[in-house]
């Protein structure tokens, strides 16, 4: 154990991923409904089972005493403000439940469904469209129809932890095997039978253990920068006198023609009362409109131009629900890229103007030796330099944030398969000039948010490596990967 982990020898490893034929002969084999695409013979999906198969294992649904699929008749208007936890299929985040805008269904419904009920320890599927496993570190929760309540069986809790099953569906071996057995035209789904026949190695319980409890940690970070980023944004509303304000819901409100054709919107919602409260609370003080503050940037990249060469580390929205875009995102030949994109540098502000609601809002802190692009549907804020009165790009993260802000963008939506606010009403919001007196500690609170969701991030990469590591190479190997990250 005291040599250190060979990363040339398993780098050397992982190129036989790419060197298979599957004989028509092997084709039969475990194949009841006789597949014959390419998703289910995929070259790592073939070369996991083999590896896996030739290990100490057990079938998935032999070691379970719940394996179910979600309630069905729970719909959106049934939610709670609080209550149960319910997780839906976006609730599943590498490996991890979000709990960041977990809907809530209340203790009658749970105790009907008690049949998909889970708690600390056990774990939830994604049954449509993609695979995902997550392990579940919340008291108590329910799952919705798009996804699989899954528990370890009594028998089975000393030979298999909840943490190491979820490392391993979530490493790249796992997703393979999952995503082998979805299948469908329109939307592909995991049915139960073929998700319990996936097969999960049995490997020493130090190495189950040391992925077990990185899932634990993981989720103590997550939920300790939780913490910062809410008291980071309870402190920015205190400072505006907003932290006890709540945006009103009434039934029924009108609006003068006037204004309608002023806006060229007579949707209901741009109307909405609490939008208006909100920008008159936020403009009786001293402030300037985000427009003043900030340029928004506008610097295309092109796909298939000739000019656009080299490698490009390539965001998505989805990117954006981390509040940093960093050089953890690996580098891809910008002739690969397929659409055109912003382009963005470290400093700037992303925000995406595609379902506000999602908060998908995020600082640049790439470093510029690799240039970052990203979704079109971002609008790329520039902090403009104007002495003490310069917004921070963590400031302003933190004020985008907030509900003030989500409220006013909430109702700017405009569309309704892909609703969208415009970059005028988003440059229009007043910002008021109290904010930057809690500047400094805002930033500190959350860089500290940050730096939580970074290390967590972080081991729950090495807890699925780890399993890979032992897939590819051996246990040994695995636990001296794991014992040098922690030096």
């Amino acid at each position: 154990m005291n040599r250190p982990f060979d990363e040339a020898r398993y780098a050397s490893l992982l190129k036989g991923l790419d060197a298979t034929v599957i004989k028509f002969s092997k084709v039969h084999l475990d194949n009841e409904k006789f597949r014959l695409d390419d998703g289910y013979f995929s070259k790592l999906a073939v070369l996991t089972l083999q590896r896996v198969e030739k290990l100490p294992h057990v079938r998935f649904g032999e070691a379970t005493s719940v394996f179910r699929k979600g309630i069905f008749d729970i719909k959106a208007d049934s939610y709670l403000p609080s209550g149960i936890p319910f997780v839906r299929i976006g609730d599943l985040k590498n490996g991890l439940i979000d709990t960041n805008g977990i809907a809530f269904i209340s203790a009658t419904a749970h105790q009907k469904e008690a049949k998909t009920g889970l708690r600390f320890g056990d774990m939830v599927l994604s049954k449509t469209a993609i695979p995902a496993a997550s392990f579940v570190t919340l008291d108590e929760c329910n799952v919705s129809q798009d996804t699989i309540a899954v528990r370890i069986a009594p028998a089975w809790k000393k030979r298999l932890r909840g943490g190491f099953v979820t490392a391993f569906l979530n490493s790249r071996h796992g997703l393979a095997l999952m995503e082998r057995e979805f299948q469908g035209n329109v939307q592909a789904h995991l049915s139960l039978p073929d998700g319990k026949k996936i097969p999960i190695p049995l490997f020493d319980m130090r190495l189950q253990d040391a992925t077990h409890s990185g899932f634990i940690y993981a989720s103590k970070k997550f939920s300790e920068a939780a913490q910062q980023f809410e008291r980071a944004e309870q402190a920015l509303l205190r400072e505006l006198g907003l932290n006890n304000w709540r945006p009103p819901e009434p039934l029924t409100y009108t609006a003068n023609s006037s204004q309608v054709f002023a806006a060229g919107r007579f949707d209901a919602e741009y109307f909405n009362p609490a939008k208006h409260i909100v920008i008159h609370a936020l403009a009786a003080m001293p402030h300037r409109t985000l427009g003043e503050h900030v340029l928004s940037v506008r610097d295309m990249f092109v796909a298939g131009n000739p000019k656009e060469i080299g490698l490009v580390r390539n965001f998505d929205l989805g990117d954006a629900l981390d509040p940093v875009l960093d050089d953890s995102m690996e580098p891809v030949p910008a002739t690969e890229i397929g659409s055109s994109k912003k382009r963005f540098r470290k400093g700037d502000v992303v925000i995406s103007r595609l379902r506000s609601y999602l908060r998908e809002i995020a600082i640049v802190r790439t470093t510029d030796d690799i240039p970052s692009i990203g979704s079109s549907e971002f609008i790329v804020l520039r902090p403009k330099f104007a002495g003490q009165t310069q917004i921070s790009p963590t400031l302003l993260w933190a004020y985008l944030h907030s509900q003030p802000v989500q409220t006013i963008l909430k109702s700017c939506v405009d569309g309704s398969q892909h609703p969208r606010f415009s970059e005028i009403d988003l440059l229009s919001i007043p910002v008021p000039d109290a904010i930057h007196s809690v500047s400094a500690e805002i930033e500190k609170l959350v860089d500290e948010a940050i730096s939580s969701r970074i290390l967590a991030n972080r081991v729950l990469s090495d807890s699925k490596r780890a399993i890979e590591i032992a897939i590819d190479d051996s246990e040994e190997a695995a636990l001296l990967f794991l014992a040098s990250t922690t030096e």
